[in-house]
């Protein structure tokens, strides 16, 4: 699934190419986050314009509604929302950790009430892998028990084991029903937890490995630890994931995080973030020209709250090293509008904008691990 092509001599930086059913992924990549089948805001058409190389889809949500049999009978998820470039599915377990005491964890199986109708559902490693399997993702998560920052070490390594055993459970069903699929070769990733203790991550590591899995996550962070400890551990994790696999931080996000990231090795990312802010009027603007070593600097962007009041009559683009529809059309002042008056536009603008900024990123990241400058 994963060749690696380049090694920085700066750094862990890596380039490589993931290859998926849908098409080669160029290494290190960002995931525009699709949680229901839809990136909010924005079409298929337009993520192909701004250069959206991949998607990421959560089973747990598209299981809720429309249902598994329903993505089934479509053809699966590529045909239902008109998307030709790869998916990859989250398993839906950080989804029921969000739920709280509405859940059950059992050996067996997740039990909890839906968010949408309080209906009793039950969500296994197996049927995970069933409803992924119908979604016809390129790239599937396990099934993984995901726990809060602060829980006591004995239950973070409750949790870890289980995730391991969770695993192999849903290695050994996609093995066995890989006819079931809507995606030739789907990939499965196995996702590290172990809290912040490094240890523990480390016996994940171990018992992930020895599962030969096509992917490694560093699940369990970005939920809620200090940054210096999310650091610690993603990077003391990657150290010890096999070269020869794709490594993916799930949820991490901020530009400069995934600028650090990328030095410890890491190849995926995702997050809410670019998609979120933008709809609350929070863009992202490069700080000059960009380069890749633009991003070795402490502060290469900055953030643009346009419903402040100072951009009410600026008629500069938001950014002028955007090239993206909103930067080439428009003005700040008519952005500031679209969001004063509630036009569905300013969200859809924004939002093109702050993912193409991330993409741009990506772009940069990858051109800088070439020439040598990360």
């Amino acid at each position: 699934m994963y060749t690696l092509n380049k090694q920085s001599s700066l750094s862990k930086a890596r380039r490589g190419v993931v290859s998926t059913t849908h098409g080669d992924l160029q290494t290190p990549f960002f995931m525009t986050i699709a949680t229901k089948g839809a990136v909010k805001a924005l079409a298929p058409e337009d993520l192909k314009r701004i250069k959206v190389p991949i998607v990421l889809s959560n089973t747990y949500h598209l299981m809720v509604r429309p249902g598994l049999e329903a993505i089934r009978r479509r053809g699966g998820l590529h045909k239902f929302m008109n998307w030709s470039g790869p998916i990859l599915t989250d398993s839906g377990g950080y989804q029921v950790f969000s739920l709280g005491k509405m859940r059950k964890v059992s050996e067996d199986a997740v039990v909890f009430q839906s968010h949408i109708d309080g209906d009793t559902i039950e969500l296994s490693p197996e049927s995970s892998i069933e409803m992924q399997q119908a979604i016809g993702s390129d790239m599937m998560m396990q099934m993984d028990v995901v726990l809060a920052p602060d829980v006591s070490k004995d239950e973070a390594r409750g949790a870890m084991e289980q995730s391991v055993r969770w695993a192999k459970r849903c290695r050994d069903y996609l093995n066995s029903h890989r006819d079931d699929s809507m995606t030739k070769d789907q990939k499965l990733f196995g996702i590290v937890q172990g809290g912040v203790h490094e240890d523990l991550r480390a016996e994940s590591v171990d018992g992930l490995v020895e599962l030969d899995l096509d992917g490694y996550a560093i699940g369990g962070l970005s939920v809620g630890e200090n940054v210096e400890d999310n650091l610690r551990v993603a990077e003391f994790t990657a150290s010890r994931l096999p070269e020869d696999k794709v490594r993916y931080f799930m949820g991490g996000g901020k530009p400069e995080e995934i600028v650090a990231y990328v030095k410890m090795g890491i190849d995926m990312f995702d997050c809410v973030i670019p998609t979120r802010h933008a709809r609350h009027g929070s863009l992202f603007v490069w700080s000059g020209e960009v380069t890749p070593e633009l991003l070795n600097g402490d502060e290469f962007y900055k953030k643009m709250l346009i419903q402040n009041a100072e951009f009410e009559d600026s008629d500069e683009p938001v950014d002028a090293n955007c090239d993206c529809r909103l930067c080439a059309s428009y003005t700040r002042a008519y952005l500031h509008h679209l969001f004063d008056m509630k036009e569905p536009l300013a969200e859809r603008l924004a939002t093109e904008h702050n993912v193409r900024f991330y993409m741009k990123l990506m772009e940069t990241i990858r051109e800088g691990v070439e020439s040598g400058a990360i």
